[in-house]
């Protein structure tokens, strides 16, 4: 043998039986699959049963890590590396409420929705009201014991079955609409309702979770909390996402987003913290079913949001996946273009009656108007998209299906009262048309005209004008001469109406030369905003029109 060879190295495989049992025994037992998951099952039953013998279940990962020390194995103490990580970007901070009246519709009223498509199409639900009430021989009524407090706290290590537990749910809507959607919610029959900055507290049984996302018009999204703890560092986060059971609701076959916000936190970095949240998951979920959920900032299959505090941080679980203000039929926007659940929110603030004339004089791209025949017609907002909870484990289908077969049976064939928008934009009122169209409404459900606003038409003796008007870059402010010429149209031909008018110029009423009845302060995305209502009263303007005349 030469040298060459006897330096030369060879490969062999090492049989299964040579395998030293000591490398086995010391490797914790993974699982994945389905096996996982009837593992991570009977792991729930087994602390569900714990806690009803009033004992405290002992979480996986701690578990997982006794196991590790008595097979030689040292817990971690540094930090992982989070170089490889992907983070997720910071989401930006996280109406239509008028009583119905109960009195049959008429069958001369104008207008008609596609109510064959609403009714047969992928998803739909109406109004909730006196006489829409939703669900009532399906779904049970969402009631809370009498002893749980306003604000209850799910703690760490709760585990709960969606189709028994109560959660507490928040629901962010645009600042200045908290009250209108608290009385959404209560007319939809939560109880528990807490309004609060920029959203409400309430609480709901899963099945009420899903309606909440079919029926609510002014919230953003629907959040379940699934876990509340006092936070002093990262690591305190890290050890609350590891104790929430996150197996309950996905595991390591979907996608995960998880977004962090914050209020007054002492914390560093929110990056950090949403990459600590995002360990806790991660960690808790591969020591469970052997592997981790993979990230997707663009589409994911679940959804996460931290919020910190100035010394708590609390968990939810998204349910709606897109914002709700996403109805499905806003494709062309136009210019200035209102969010359709603050175009609701309006709706609910100026006090519309949906068996009432409504009018948008500067219509742009039909937000107010559509949302306007939506509900008069009772169509629920999100009868045509689809929800992040459809998604999640353990959905069913069937019974999904059922709750918005219930909400189109309720759909009413045609409105009652004229829908009018004017603009003197031929492309908005082209744009205003297609997203009518895409919302299943029939030509003359709304009538969209090419127009000039200074010369309108009152189509009722009285009714609600409700209008986003040209204002900062789309108008020149100091153009005083159009706002008396649009004033004294609406002092003429809209006596005995109610005007409301949303804008960020606070001096409105001024160029105007009208007194507001009310100012509401509400938010357009950043813009500080204002809805003036003005109350024309036709008396006093037609005393001043015939002594102008007898001058």
């Amino acid at each position: 043998m030469s040298d060459q060879d006897a330096t030369r190295k060879t490969l062999t495989i090492k049989k299964n039986g040579d395998t030293p049992a000591e490398s086995t025994g010391d490797r914790p037992r993974v699982r994945i699959g389905a096996r996982a998951r009837q593992v991570a099952q009977q792991k729930i039953a087994k602390d569900k049963t714990a806690r009803q013998k009033g004992e405290t279940p002992t979480p996986s990962y701690e578990r997982s890590a006794s196991r590790s020390a008595e097979r030689g194995f040292a817990p971690r103490k540094t930090p992982r590396d989070t170089t490889s990580r992907d983070a997720a970007p910071r989401d930006e901070k996280p109406r239509d409420f008028a009583p119905r009246n109960s009195a049959p519709r008429s069958s001369s009223a104008r207008g008609s929705a596609r109510s064959a498509a609403l009714r047969s199409g992928p998803n739909e639900f109406r109004d909730p009201g006196e006489r829409a009430r939703p669900l009532t021989d399906r779904s049970p009524r969402n009631t809370a014991p009498k002893s749980l407090p306003q604000e209850p706290l799910i703690t760490r290590s709760t585990i709960v079955s969606p189709t028994t537990d109560v959660f507490n749910v928040f629901a962010p809507c645009p600042m200045g609409l908290e009250e209108a959607l608290s009385a959404e919610l209560n007319a939809l029959g939560y109880e528990q309702v807490s309004a609060t900055r920029a959203g409400c507290h309430f609480v709901a049984d899963w099945w009420g979770v899903q309606r909440a996302n079919l029926y609510s018009r002014l919230a953003t999204r629907i959040l379940v909390r699934v876990g509340q703890a006092p936070v002093q560092s990262e690591d305190d986060i890290l050890e609350l996402a590891q104790s929430i059971g996150w197996e309950r609701w996905f595991g390591a076959e979907h996608t995960l987003r998880v977004d962090t916000s914050a209020v007054k936190s002492p914390m560093q970095s929110l990056q950090y913290c949403n990459l600590r949240a995002k360990d806790g998951i991660c960690d808790r979920l591969r020591d469970l079913e052997g592997a981790r959920p993979s990230i997707d900032t663009v589409r994911p299959d679940a959804r996460v949001h931290l919020f910190l505090s100035s010394d708590t941080a609390t968990m939810y679980l998204d349910t709606s996946g897109e914002s709700l203000f996403k109805r499905g039929w806003r494709l062309d926007k136009g210019d200035a273009p209102l969010r359709e659940n603050l175009a609701a929110g309006l709706l609910a603030l100026s006090g519309w009656d949906p068996q009432a004339a409504l009018m948008d004089p500067f219509c742009g791209s039909g937000t107010i108007l559509i949302e306007a025949a939506w509900i008069a017609l009772g169509v629920p907002p999100g009868i045509t998209r689809p929800f992040g909870f459809e998604r999640l484990r353990d959905h069913q289908p069937r019974r999904w299906e059922d709750l918005k077969e219930d909400a189109r049976s309720r759909i009413l064939p045609e409105l009652e009262a004229p829908l009018v928008g004017i603009d003197a934009d031929p492309e908005a009122i082209e744009a205003a048309q297609r997203n009518a169209e895409r919302a299943f409404l029939t030509e003359d459900t709304i009538q969209f005209e090419l127009g000039d606003a200074r010369d309108a038409v009152a189509p009722a003796p009285s009714g609600w004008m409700l209008t986003n008007p040209p204002y900062g870059e789309r108008l020149d402010e100091e153009d005083l001469e159009f706002w008396r010429e649009w004033s004294s149209n609406l002092k003429h031909e809209f006596a005995g109406w109610q005007v409301n008018v949303i804008t960020s110029d606070l001096d409105l009423p001024k160029h105007l030369r009208l007194k507001a009845n009310r100012r509401t302060p509400i938010f357009n995305g950043a813009l500080d905003c204002r809805l003036f209502n003005f109350e024309l009263v036709e008396s006093s303007y037609r005393n001043v029109a015939a002594a102008q005349q007898d001058e």
